[in-house]
């Protein structure tokens, strides 16, 4: 990282805070509810708020506008916007706009989806490190014409394995990990090095049935392991073909997802930071945005009072 980009992610890391919010759910409301939730969870004291893009969910800068518009100081951070939905000077020239007309409040998450969701798309899905070097090299190449930004928009990759995590070090402020265990944030710190800021995401549920909090967790795990991304990253840490079936075995499920009471999931969260991570982005996993927020102002006074 340059001189500049260290104060760039310093100032990223301020912003953002210790824990923030990663919501897919979020997205599939009306426009109006998602700003209510997004106002409470504002209000609540997260730092940020982390949502996906899909082919069939709501374009990435479009949902970043509605959720800025409905909030005064949250960050609103893409994790991710594919760099297959549009092109780069677009991604770049549209976070720009976003950060003039809201305070610097958007961070540019990017990163290269998966093979599935690119086909929806009607695009060939090209090599991850390659195509993202490439977009960024475009991006860096562009011009932008009106009034700019007060400081440039923070740039971070959705990066699981090492040549990603060192792609996110060398080009951007830092590195957006989904679906890993802590182990994984550990060696994304060592990768990184220690200026780059770190931002894994992690599953919870409040629930002290373990059977129960497993089943649940399976409805959204059994997705994930249908993708090679996250499988390949996962083999990294020592799981195999039989963790990644039936929607993941106990030992990969009580690794990616935190269970149990409020405190159990605090020391979840507490040992992505203790491995290195500066922001965790919480998801709580539930049927709906409001069982979502209902766990979120539960957990608050335990993830935020550090």
């Amino acid at each position: 990282m340059t001189d500049e980009q260290i104060q760039q992610a310093a100032a990223l890391r301020e912003r953002i805070g210790r824990v923030g919010v990663w919501s897919g759910d979020i997205g599939r409301s009306w426009a109006a509810r998602e700003q209510e939730v997004a106002a409470e969870l504002e209000a609540l004291g997260y730092g940020a708020l982390w949502y996906p893009e899909t082919p069939a969910g709501k374009e990435a800068l479009v949902h970043a506008s509605l959720l800025l518009q409905g909030t005064t100081d949250l960050v609103v951070a893409s994790g991710i916007a594919s760099v297959y939905a549009r092109d780069a000077h677009a991604a770049s020239n549209g976070a720009d706009a976003l950060n003039e007309a809201f305070d610097g409040r958007f961070v540019l998450g990017l990163g290269i989806s998966h093979a599935p969701a690119v086909a929806l798309r009607g695009s060939s899905y090209g090599k991850p490190v390659t195509t993202m070097r490439a977009y960024l090299d475009r991006m860096a190449e562009g011009t932008y014409e009106p009034p700019p930004p007060a400081a440039p928009t923070p740039v971070v990759l959705a990066a699981l394995r090492t040549r990603m995590l060192e792609l996110a070090r060398d080009r951007t402020l830092g590195a957006h990990p989904y679906f890993t265990p802590v182990e994984h944030t550990a060696h994304a710190r060592a990768t990184l090095g220690p200026e780059p800021v770190l931002a894994p995401e992690i599953m919870v549920i409040l629930d002290t049935d373990a059977d129960r909090a497993r089943a649940r967790a399976r409805k959204t795990t059994a997705r994930y392991l249908t993708l090679p991304n996250y499988v390949d990253n996962l083999r990294e840490y020592g799981f195999d073909d039989a963790d990644f079936s039936g929607g993941g075995s106990d030992r990969l499920v009580d690794a990616i997802v935190g269970h149990g009471d409020v405190g159990a999931i605090a020391a979840r969260v507490r040992a992505h930071h203790e491995a290195g991570a500066d922001h965790v982005a919480v998801q709580a996993l539930s049927d709906d945005v409001d069982g979502q927020l209902a766990a979120l102002r539960e957990l608050a006074p335990a993830l935020l009072s550090g």
